[in-house]
């Protein structure tokens, strides 16, 4: 069997974007060199500090990635971006480091002590279940005797470059991380500190018990707050905004009342049929039939009681259940225990793939001498948890012996779920189900209760033709007669429309927050005027149409943009003074509280590390004044903080016995978090140092 089929067999496809790293050559042998067939260098899709990326490599990888993992393709555009500019980047930084991974460190990757989880799958003994890099080693040297075979590429493409680019990246992040270091003294400090808590008084007037409405905040003061503080409100990329309406194309109460009806219809039917699977399947029910026993706490249904009372047979409904109407038949019931302990060992015919669905693995004629040689040597005494291991291909249970411990039921396939509630304590037997053949023993049970078997046909309630007509006749209309911003407001409030609006939208988005995924509604924002109104989008169930109403160019945010976050910051610090200048009079903590009309408050046991003082909130300066030194036994100045105005006066600063670790614990575990920081802030770094040129939205 070629390794491209084994891998298939017996792998998961690779699943992308856990590896956001650099497009290098394969230096394994010389069998892959050739790869550059693929693309011819027609259309820019960007360029990344300099580098290319073209249109051609964005679009094979969308298929690559769509046909490996059954993704929809709009759903990875976005994702694929992002790992090719980071593959990119990263790859400059390892050319400019010298970082490379040699045949010999590959080799050691790939059939070394602790290879990747792909070659495991692939090259495990299923005999033994041993991994053998020998069978490794004697696959890959095939390849190189047909290196123009073009499943090569996908070999490549799917395991053997997220395995080079892994092991680069571990690389970059040992130099990274190696370079970390917290000095002694910190860390003493830094547990000193934590270890201290603090007591104050204080007195404090809200800017609540001022209105908002009093205080004007223009918006040339806005802008001088922008630009004061620029690296708050830098904008790297070009966004718009715009107000919309739309029109509703929700299934409607006749679209419901036809359900119900299709229902009625078929409750004759259902309740004479004696093959419910069938007929469920048939009439495509939107719930599946579990052909099992459920107790009571597993049957999910806003409706149980009126359930439980059927008698065999019976059908209740229809009812409403989320976005469905339902018709529920109890099949059957009887006493099961409330849970069970199972063992089993498991020869996969199959394995379930991300879309679900079953592949093959095994012939059902192998697996079952395969089972028949495990069970002959447990009856010939060999140790029931020593053949699990070497046998079973079940992962959640092979290193604990084969065993379930007590599980409720509806927690395992059907088959193996009647086998193991339908029989006592005690019974072994061969069960087989979609993965394959199972040797189960039931070790124990707990309880009794009845157990109730039911079938459930469940139609979604969906727009009709009409409802959808009338949505997008009505966004028609609206759309053709506002054709000005004026006209748009004037005929969204003659129909009483809410109009909404959307912020942000950058000219490579596929998403618009508060509307959904609509590409094409994006590029049109992007590529017309303020003052432009869309025809109609249709985006999931409604009918949207746009005006846009301004554009934000790369760098200081406008004051449009700026506002909802600055006015209430500038509001806060005219209250602050306005505040200190007509109610803070006196120098003492008792004058002051005359003077504000408040009274003295104490908060006591504050922490250094704390976020949040009680009784006070989230204020950082307050929390810096407990620990001044300066202010203890006097009070402060009036400090304007996140929620009012205060002053202070430390009481005292004592420390708190065993509230942290010891120095030598708190360097170690600084450290340790620096590390594991690395490696998205060193992305991030690199990202926002990059010169990026992005011409995507010219092509989609």
């Amino acid at each position: 069997m070629s390794v491209i089929q084994r891998i298939r067999d017996k792998a998961a496809w690779f699943v992308f974007g856990a590896i956001a790293l650099s497009l290098i050559a394969f230096i394994l042998q010389d069998a892959f060199t050739r790869r550059g067939g693929y693309f011819s260098s027609s259309t820019t899709l960007a360029k990344i500090n300099g580098v290319t990326i073209d249109r051609d490599l964005y679009e094979h990888k969308l298929d690559f990635y769509e046909q490996a993992n059954g993704t929809p393709r709009a759903q990875l555009m976005g994702s694929v971006w992002d790992y090719m500019v980071e593959q990119t980047l990263m790859q400059q930084q390892y050319d400019e480091l010298g970082l490379k991974v040699n045949s010999d460190e590959l080799s050691d990757v790939l059939f070394g002590d602790n290879p990747p989880q792909w070659m495991q799958q692939a090259f495990t003994d299923p005999k033994t279940g041993v991994y053998n890099p020998e069978t490794a080693r004697q696959q890959f040297a095939q390849i190189k005797k047909n290196a123009d075979d073009p499943r090569n590429a996908q070999l490549y493409e799917g395991y053997l470059e997220p395995t080079i680019l892994q092991t680069l990246r571990e690389k970059y992040q040992s130099m990274l991380t190696g370079a970390v270091y917290v000095p002694k003294w910190m860390a003493e400090k830094t547990n000193a500190d934590n270890n201290s808590l603090a007591k104050i008084s204080y007195v404090s007037v809200p800017y609540a018990t001022i209105s908002d409405s009093t205080i004007k905040v223009s918006d040339d003061e806005i802008a001088a707050y922008i630009k004061k503080h620029p690296k708050q409100y830098q904008q790297k990329d070009e966004t718009r905004q715009i107000a919309y309406v739309s029109f509703d194309a929700a299934p409607s109460k006749a679209d419901t009342v036809e359900v119900i009806n299709q229902l009625n219809q078929l409750k004759g039917e259902f309740a004479s049929t004696r093959d419910e699977k069938s007929f469920l399947a048939r009439n495509n029910s939107e719930l599946t039939y579990y052909d099992s026993y459920l107790n009571k706490k597993e049957i999910k249904q806003a409706i149980n009681d009126s359930l439980f009372s059927l008698s065999v047979g019976s059908i209740y409904g229809p009812y409403a259940d989320n976005n469905n109407y339902v018709l529920a038949k109890l099949v059957a019931e009887r006493q099961i225990p409330d849970s069970v302990k199972v063992r089993h060992i498991l020869v996969a015919t199959a394995q379930q793939t991300q879309s679900g669905q079953f592949s093959r693995v095994r012939d059902d004629s192998t697996a079952k001498k395969r089972l028949d040689s495990a069970i002959a040597l447990i009856k010939s005494g060999s140790n029931f948890d020593s053949v699990c291991a070497v046998y079973s291909d079940d992962p959640g249970s092979k290193d604990k012996g084969g065993v379930y411990d007590y599980f409720a039921s509806g927690r395992m396939m059907e088959e193996f779920n009647d086998f193991s509630f339908n029989n006592p304590v005690g019974a072994k037997d061969i069960v087989k189900t979609a993965y394959g053949y199972h040797y189960i023993e039931v070790l124990g049970q707990k309880g009794s209760e009845t157990g109730y078997k039911f079938a459930y046909l469940a139609k979604p309630v969906v727009a009709s033709q009409e409802t959808i007509n009338a949505a997008s006749t009505a966004a028609t209309q609206f759309a053709a007669t506002s054709r000005t911003k004026d006209q748009f407001d004037a005929n969204a409030k003659k129909l009483n429309k809410s109009t909404q609006f959307a912020t942000d939208i950058k000219p490579n988005d596929f998403t618009i927050q508060g509307i959904g995924d609509n590409r094409q509604m994006v590029k049109w924002i992007a590529e017309n005027d303020p003052g432009d109104v869309s025809e109609p989008f249709e985006v999931s169930d409604k009918y949207v149409v746009a005006v846009i109403l301004g554009i934000n160019k790369p760098g200081l945010q406008s004051v449009t943009i700026a506002k909802p976050m600055v006015e209430p910051i500038i509001r806060n610090e005219k209250k602050a003074q306005q505040i200190i200048n007509t109610k803070f009079k006196g120098t003492t903590l008792e004058q002051l509280a005359q003077s504000t009309g408040s009274s003295i408050k104490i908060a006591d046991s504050i922490s250094y590390q704390s976020f949040v003082i009680n009784g006070v909130g989230n204020e950082p300066k307050i929390l810096g004044a407990a620990f001044n030194k300066q202010l203890q036994g006097k009070a402060s100045t009036p400090i304007a903080g996140m929620s009012a105005v205060f002053v202070v006066k430390g009481e005292s600063v004592y420390a708190a016995p065993s509230l942290g670790l010891n120095a030598e614990m708190l360097r170690a575990q600084l450290q340790n978090q620096m590390k594991q920081q690395m490696g998205y802030r060193s992305m991030t770094a690199v990202k926002d140092a990059a010169d990026i040129e992005d011409y995507r939205s010219k092509f989609y």
